[in-house]
C-alpha cells in the first residue's frame, strides 16, 4: 500500500459502528414501530431520571426530620430523626424527639420535674 496516498483515505470502521444501530431504528420507524422507539427512549429517559429525583427527595425527607437539640439531662448536643428514641451517647438516658424537641423517656409512674434554683435574697424580700 502507499503511504503518499493517506489524505484521501477514509476509516470507515468507526462509521459501521454508528450506521447499523441508526439503521434498525430508521427501519423500525418506517414499518411502522416508532412508538416502540419512543418507548425505549422514554423508558432509557427513566431510569436516568428515576434516581436524581429519588434522591433529591430522599434529601428533602431528611432536612425537614432530622432534629438537633441539648439533651435534657447533661446538656450534649444530640441528633435524631423526629418521633424517635435513642439513647444519648454522652449520659445513656433514653430520650425521645417530639415535635422537633428532645425530651427524656421515663418510665410510667415518673413524675418528671425540673429543679429550679431559687436564691436567698428572693426569699428574704417577701417577708
Amino acid at each position: 500500500m502507499n503511504r503518499g496516498n493517506s489524505i484521501f483515505s477514509v476509516d470507515l470502521s468507526n462509521l459501521t459502528s454508528w450506521l447499523w444501530p441508526l439503521l434498525f431504528l430508521g427501519l423500525l420507524a418506517s414499518v411502522g414501530l416508532g412508538w416502540l422507539v419512543n418507548s425505549i427512549l422514554i423508558l432509557i429517559g427513566l431510569i436516568l431520571i428515576a434516581p436524581i429525583v429519588a434522591f433529591l427527595i430522599l434529601r428533602w425527607w431528611v432536612n425537614r426530620n432530622l432534629i438537633t437539640g441539648p439533651c435534657p439531662v447533661c446538656a450534649t448536643e444530640v441528633t435524631g430523626f423526629n418521633q424517635t428514641q435513642f439513647f444519648c451517647p454522652n449520659c445513656q438516658s433514653p430520650l425521645q424527639i417530639d415535635n422537633g424537641s428532645v425530651h427524656r423517656v421515663t418510665p410510667p409512674g415518673t413524675i418528671d420535674v425540673e429543679a429550679v434554683d431559687v436564691s436567698v435574697s428572693q426569699i428574704s424580700s417577701g417577708d
